[in-house]
């Protein structure tokens, strides 16, 4: 007999990504013999392995925001073998819901978007009063229609496994003899999510000087960021920006005791592998995506001007995160390790 699969159609950032394993965890819940498949930007297999919930990862060839038309047809063309009972589609681009619809998938479930009706056939229609998470948008999917969620969405964690985690550090030549402090520097949406490479640098500096390790992570586009904290912090820290795959960055993350991050995709992996995260949001919320944990310290200075979810800071000044000084991030950072259970939303 044939496993009863579901074919999830995944999100393209690393932090949504993250928090649509809540999803799968609660459909492993209700469905426990389901199979679930994420079709996927490539870049988002390390993610997916690392996620019990998931079966397969398959690539989706298409780049992001490109139709490809005939691409996704030959794509969902070759997965109707596979006789998924329902495909689950989390973005809300009509592009998005071709590749179920091509590969006659019975039910394709998904919040109504830019002109889905046809493609889609299970339409759920969005209360953002009632699912104000993008969490709880993602799970309420994995329900019947008007059904309530549950009081707490299931957390996303990511498993790394031992060996892998050994050979990253050996690849690396790290050493784990110290504490170790994870600073993720960069925020791929733009400056306006960015706290200064000189507050970063001073953090860095204090650690240091209380004996602990400070390793800085980020992408090819954090690497000159992550540079300019190098050069002013000096000696016991060390970049990662740009150095690591995916995969190694997540390994080397879950060897971290504590990691200060700005509003990004590292920031919900850090709270996936249950590390204690100091998170400094500028112009951006995190009623909508917070990290989700207990172990976090939401640092923001609640602004009459923020936030503006703008990329970078209309009133030219940036005072969201300039008026937010070392000073007081650190004093709560060494609260949040000090109590690493209590909740700081």
């Amino acid at each position: 007999m044939q496993t009863p699969a579901i074919l999830i159609v995944g999100p393209s950032w690393v932090g949504d990504m993250v928090m649509a394993q809540s999803l799968f965890h609660l459909l492993k819940k209700r469905h426990p013999d389901v199979a679930i498949d994420v079709l996927a930007p490539s870049w988002s297999e390390p993610l997916l392995s690392r996620m019990p919930e998931v079966r397969e990862a398959i690539s989706m060839p298409v780049g992001h925001g490109q139709l490809q038309l005939g691409e996704r047809y030959r794509l969902g063309k070759s997965l109707r073998s596979r006789a998924y009972q329902q495909a689950i589609v989390l973005p809300n681009s009509f592009k998005s819901a071709l590749t179920p619809f091509f590969a006659q998938i019975k039910r394709r479930t998904g919040w109504r978007g830019e002109w889905r009706y046809g493609l889609l056939n299970d339409i759920r229609i969005l209360d953002k009063a009632t699912y104000a998470k993008m969490v709880e948008r993602f799970c309420a999917l994995a329900l019947a229609p008007g059904e309530r969620l549950p009081a707490h969405c299931p957390r996303p964690r990511l498993v790394s496994e031992g060996g892998a985690v050994n050979a990253t550090a050996q690849a690396f030549h790290v050493e784990q003899d110290k504490l170790i402090l994870a600073l993720c520097p960069g925020a791929e949406f733009g400056p306006a999510k960015r706290w200064p490479s000189e507050y970063y640098a001073t953090v860095a500096k204090h650690y240091v000087q209380q004996g602990w390790q400070v390793w800085l992570f980020g992408s090819a586009k954090d690497s000159v960021v992550a540079d300019e904290i190098l050069t002013l912090a000096g000696a016991g820290v060390h970049s990662f920006a740009g150095q690591t795959t995916l995969a190694q960055a997540i390994d080397l993350m879950s060897l971290s005791n504590l990691v200060l991050s700005n509003d990004s995709g590292l920031m919900h992996i850090a709270a996936a592998l249950d590390k204690p995260v100091a998170v400094v949001y500028g112009s951006t919320s995190p009623l909508f995506t917070p990290p989700l944990s207990d172990k976090v310290a939401i640092i923001s200075k609640s602004l009459s001007c923020s936030p503006c979810f703008k990329r970078t800071c209309p009133l030219k000044h940036l005072h969201c995160l300039t008026t937010l000084a070392p000073s007081e991030v650190i004093e709560k950072m060494q609260a949040l390790v000090a109590k690493p259970t209590e909740a700081a939303l």
